[in-house]
Parts: structure tokens; sequence; C-alpha cells
């Protein structure tokens, strides 16, 4: 077979605080399922379940079993049901501080020749003319200037 897993001993607050948290149902499902598989892998009363036991009463495959031990014992019982923040968002912003504020003092000029004012089009397309940004969308130039209340005038 395979390796040997890591058991889950919990303590008497531990179990109880799992329990109460199965027990009342206000939670959303998936932190129920993991309360009721941690509660399933709890070794303290004696011997550990076979994680295909585990899992066919729980209604998962046998990696979900896996990785709600592995995060179990990673994160102890305290943070285990809270989802874990990012550290960074996937993708970095475009617009930084120094863009917003070429953005903002060039939203305040006025438009070019041939326009009554200013469209988010055309600030896009000026401030890459300008070498503010390499490329940014009007939805990104609608969204730094609604950020900084700076709407057009």
């Amino acid at each position: 077979m395979g390796r040997k897993a890591c058991p889950v001993v919990l303590t008497g607050p531990e179990r109880r605080r799992l329990k109460r948290f199965v027990s009342k149902g206000s939670h959303p499902a998936m932190l129920i399922r993991r309360a009721r598989i941690v509660l399933a892998l709890d070794s303290s009363g004696g011997e550990q379940q076979p994680d295909d036991l585990v899992a066919a009463q729980n209604g998962v495959s046998r990696q979900t079993v896996h990785n709600v031990r592995k995060d179990f014992l990673e994160r102890g019982a305290g943070s285990f049901l809270e989802r874990k923040r990012r550290a960074e968002p996937p993708v970095a912003p475009k617009a930084d501080g120094e863009y917003e504020a070429h953005l903002i003092a060039l939203s305040r000029t006025d438009p070019p020749d041939g326009y009554a004012r200013w469209t988010l089009r055309l600030l896009a397309d000026k401030s890459v003319e300008l070498g503010y940004i390499g490329s940014v969308s009007a939805m990104t130039v609608g969204r730094v200037l609604k950020k900084t209340s700076s709407g057009l005038t």
C-alpha cells in the first residue's frame, strides 16, 4: 500500500468544538464536511479509521481525506475551518500610485482639439502615448478615477 498516514488526535475541547460546529448547521457545507472528516479521523479513542472508510462515510475521495488531514495537522484545530488568505493577488495591479497621479493630472487638463471632454478611452490612449504606462484599458482608467474620486469633468 502507501505510506502510513499521520494520526489525528483531538483533545476534548477540540472534539466538542467540532461536534458543536457540525451540529449547528449554519455553516457552509464544505466546512461542515471538513469537520466531519476530522472527527472521523480522530484516533484519540482507539484505532484510526482507514482513509477509504472515512471517504466513503463522507461521500468524498481519498485524496480529499488526505488533504483535510494534512491541512488540519499543519494549521491546527483553531484555523483549519477558516479559508486561507491569499498572500498577494494573482495578477499584480498595473496602475500604481505614480500612474494614478499622472492620470488624475491628465484628466484635469483640457481635452484634445475636437473633443468637448475627456473620455476613458481618450485618457487611456493618451497615457500610453505619453509613456506613463505600457498599455492600459479604458476600464482600468475608469477604476482608477473612481477609486480616487476624480470623476471626469
